[in-house]
This record gives structure tokens, C-alpha cells and sequence, in this order.
């Protein structure tokens, strides 16, 4: 909820699998969220199947009002690679649940994002923007449509960390898809004073929900397919529980009190062989070590996640998605 007690306007960009689906429940069901638009682009699985997922869950979620549209089907410069061995072969986990039959509004992602975003602008009622996949649809956004972040309040993205990875030993999926346009968003976020948050795998996985708590969803479509998500994800890593992943994000933008961030600035690594898509986050704090790199400082400066009330987002999805 904004301090003025509204509801407050957020976007959800997505390439639909089983922690996206958390998301999205979360976002389409929460009442202190207005869910303006969800766009969709190709990365866990292809779009075609990023888009049907969409529909499928806020279908469940009872949203049906809410604008979808499908955005970039491959990365700015490399082939998409999904992620079949984490959301099965249609980004659902194969889930027994029934596929939507509706279909995406005929415009792009880009043009949907502009339009929403101009709207925000002129009305004064600005964005929260979470990117919860590839960002190939946001850096195309911000470079096409530089005029449209005026209608951003912030951009809280899921990607990246500060030291591990999970795509490679060094690189977050999200960012690894598409590095390009991670690079992108970030100096491009810079350059019109659009706020950013890194919601990383430093804290990713610390939202968790039991497999107990999950099997006491029932009752309505929406948590139905809640315990069916956190099943799934269980069953895939052997485990009594799962995180809901990408949905701490939107947790985040929903209670920003119950996640701890610092300012570093922050690049994103294009080449290497071993460390193409990491997100370098500078902890530096000595100035004799900032003004002799040879790079210079990074244009970037972003809110790290460093770390998260776990316990405090599991109840706040629980409780909305039931």
C-alpha cells in the first residue's frame, strides 16, 4: 500500500514457470496491489508457452481484466535457453491443470509497457515495474521509449546476485539468458533516474513454504494451484518445502520493510567463459581502490538484497493466495 493508503500500480513482466506462477498469484490476488499489465517474454520456457501459463494462472487467480501481451520470443543477441529441468516441458511442472483458452491482446509487450507507463505519467499515479525473467522487452522499452520511464516510480527486478549463481557457477538465470539487456536496464535506469532493487539469489531461496503449509491451500482455484506449485517444486528438489522465488519480489514491493538492501553499484559481465551474464557488485569502500580501477565507476548504482524476513514473506503469500 502507498503511504497515502492507494493501492500501488505495479507491472510484472514474466517468462512463466513454476516461481513466476507464485508471483503472479500473489501480485493478481493481493489488494494492496493494482496489477496494471503483465508482459511476457521468452526464457524458462518458449513464448507460446510463457503467454498460455500467464493466462492459466490468472485465470485461477480470477483476473482475467488484466492486460497480457507477449514481448521478445529470443535474447537481444543469442538463442533463448530454457529451463525444462526446473519447470518441466510447458513451464508448469506438467501440472494436472486446465490450460487457458484465452489468448494475448494483439499488441507487443513493448507497446503495451509504453502505453501503461504514459498513462501513469500523466495521470502522476507512477509504476513499481517487476521484471521477473530475461529484461529483453524492458531494455527495449528504455531505449525505444526513453519518454515512458516518467511514468516509473522504481524497478524492483528479480536476477542476478552478489557471488554465486544457479544458470552457471558464477552467473543468475535470468541475467545469463540475456546479459545484453541487463546491461541495458541497468545504465539505462541510471540515466533517467529510475530507481532500482536487485532482488538476487541472495536471497531467492530464503522465502520458503512447507509442504504442511502448502497441502492447507485449498478451497478456490488460486489456492489450489498455489499447493500444486509448491508440490511441484518439493517434488523437484527432494524436499519437506519450497521457496516461492521469483513471488518474494512482489513481496518485496508489498512489504519493502521485510528485506534488507545496500547501495552498490553494479555491472554486468558480457564476456568471459566462466563468467558471462554475473552481476559484479562492487562492495568496495576504499577510494584510492575506486579511482585507480581502470574501468572507471560503474553508472549503475542499484539496491542489493542482502537479506530477507523469510518467515515474514511466507505468511504474507500464504495468506493471500488462499
Amino acid at each position: 500500500m502507498r503511504e497515502d493508503g492507494g493501492m500501488k500500480p505495479v507491472i510484472l513482466d514474466v517468462d512463466t514457470g513454476l516461481d513466476d506462477a507464485c508471483a503472479l498469484l500473489l501480485a493478481a490476488r493481493h489488494p494492496d496491489l493494482d496489477l496494471k499489465a503483465v508482459t511476457c517474454v521468452g526464457g524458462n520456457v518458449g513464448l507460446d508457452d510463457v503467454v498460455i501459463n500467464t493466462l492459466t494462472v490468472l485465470d485461477a487467480a480470477g483476473r482475467s481484466d488484466v492486460p497480457v501481451a507477449a514481448g521478445a520470443a529470443v535474447p537481444l543477441l543469442q538463442p533463448v535457453r530454457a529451463a525444462p529441468h526446473v519447470h518441466g516441458a510447458d513451464g508448469l511442472g506438467n501440472l494436472d491443470w486446465p490450460r487457458s483458452t484465452r489468448t494475448a491482446g494483439a499488441g507487443h509487450a513493448v507497446d503495451l509497457l509504453r502505453d501503461v507507463l504514459r498513462a501513469a505519467a500523466a495521470s502522476g499515479e507512477l509504476v513499481t515495474l517487476i521484471p521477473l525473467a530475461p529484461m529483453t522487452n524492458i531494455a527495449l522499452l528504455l531505449r525505444t521509449y526513453p519518454d515512458a520511464a516518467a511514468g516509473l516510480r522504481e524497478i524492483v527486478f528479480m536476477g542476478g546476485a552478489a557471488g554465486i549463481g544457479n544458470a552457471t557457477a558464477s552467473a543468475e538465470f535470468n541475467i545469463w539468458t540475456d546479459p545484453e539487456a541487463a546491461a541495458i536496464v541497468l545504465r539505462a535506469a541510471g540515466e533517467l533516474g529510475v530507481p532500482v532493487t536487485m532482488y538476487g539469489l541472495d536471497v531467492f531461496y530464503d522465502v520458503e513454504i512447507s509442504l504442511d503449509q502448502a497441502r492447507s491451500l485449498g478451497g478456490s482455484p488460486s489456492a489450489e494451484l498455489a499447493r500444486k506449485l509448491i508440490e511441484k517444486r518439493s517434488e523437484l528438489y527432494q524436499s519437506d518445502g519450497a521457496s516461492i522465488g521469483d513471488g518474494g519480489a512482489v513481496c518485496a514491493v508489498i512489504d519493502p520493510d521485510g528485506l534488507t538492501t545496500q547501495s552498490f553499484p553494479l555491472r554486468v559481465e558480457l564476456s568471459g567463459s566462466w563468467s558471462r551474464g554475473r552481476t559484479i557488485v562492487d562492495t568496495r569502500d576504499w577510494s584510492a581502490d575506486l579511482t585507480s580501477d581502470p574501468h572507471g565507476p560503474s553508472p549503475s548504482v542499484v539496491q542489493v538484497a542482502t537479506a530477507v524476513d523469510g518467515a515474514r514473506y511466507a505468511d504474507l503469500w500464504l495468506s493471500t493466495v488462499k
